[in-house]
């Protein structure tokens, strides 16, 4: 019949290749999600797998009554909200000069900034920078040395280059400033692209724990993820302080932690999607 599509080869192939793919994305997370609930038999002895046996909440109560864990979960929530807006705000500072065509020394100032991302001085020289600054063991110093990540200030520029010439012309002959064209016109335009790039940010400084492990000293400072490390690695040292194995597996509490620390990506994400995917899209029709 006309208008009805037959499906090819290749659509049953490609329906194929993402039910895998998205089995083995949901597969750990129904896996983590069932442990976390179950009882301390039932994981001890490998009988959980996608469905929790014998209902028990015993390890998100010790997760959310441990001092340590909403401690880290809190200092995460800090870091990434400072975090993303720092990177949103000198990304646009950075992309919206870079965009115009008679900015000074423009391709020069690109190729600079490009080229960071094939040449990095390493971890020793980034550390003593930190260290002469005096940003040791503070938050800074996990939110200024990356307040610019270069993908995601091309994209926004090349995003900006898309909009149209006319509307910053007509500002300036009204007597807008740059800054006044830059907040009131140019970042309310780019909404799809600035939810994309904050979303990049937002996901890199959530599960961020190298750089907290090398710059923060005090354990009250530690993100989340830092802790939830610990607890994956060092899981003897670990469990004989934050867990009762007589009590409570420490596989359970464990993977309570790890979809604790789930929620809020899979809160924002579905929020965020549509802006993402167009975000990516109008940035790159002329990257």
């Amino acid at each position: 019949m006309v208008g009805q599509r037959r499906f090819g080869l290749f659509d049953i192939l490609n329906a194929v290749i993402l039910f895998a793919v998205a089995c083995s994305t949901i597969l750990p997370l129904v896996y983590i999600t069932a442990v976390s609930l179950s009882d301390t038999a039932s994981v001890t002895q490998g009988k959980v797998f996608l469905f929790p046996k014998g209902l028990n909440w015993d390890a998100y109560k010790q997760v959310l009554t441990d001092v340590k864990i909403p401690r880290a979960y809190l200092n995460t929530v800090m870091y990434t909200a400072l975090g993303t807006f720092i990177n949103v705000l000198m990304t646009c500072l950075a992309a919206y000069p870079l965009a115009q065509r008679g900015f000074i020394g423009r391709k020069y100032w690109m190729f600079l900034i490009v080229l960071t991302m094939f040449l990095n001085p390493g971890i020793i020289p980034n550390y003593l920078i930190v260290k002469d600054l005096g940003m040791l063991d503070s938050v800074w110093a996990l939110v200024i040395p990356n307040a610019i990540w270069t993908f995601q200030l091309i994209i926004l520029k090349s995003f900006f280059e898309g909009t149209s010439s006319s509307i910053r012309e007509a500002a300036k002959v009204d007597g807008a400033s740059e800054y006044r064209i830059l907040f009131s016109l140019m970042i309310p335009l780019s909404k799809p692209a600035l939810a994309s790039i904050a979303l990049f940010y937002f996901i890199g400084h959530w599960n961020s724990y190298f750089i907290p492990m090398i710059y923060l000293n005090t354990d009250s400072l530690y993100p989340l993820q830092v802790v939830l490390r610990e607890m994956l690695v060092f899981s003897e040292d670990t469990g004989s302080r934050l867990v009762e194995a007589a009590a409570l597996a420490p596989q359970a509490k464990k993977n309570a932690t790890i979809v604790l620390a789930m929620i809020p990506v899979l809160m924002i994400y579905p929020f965020a999607q549509k802006y993402f995917a167009k975000g990516v899209m109008l940035g790159s029709e002329k990257g």
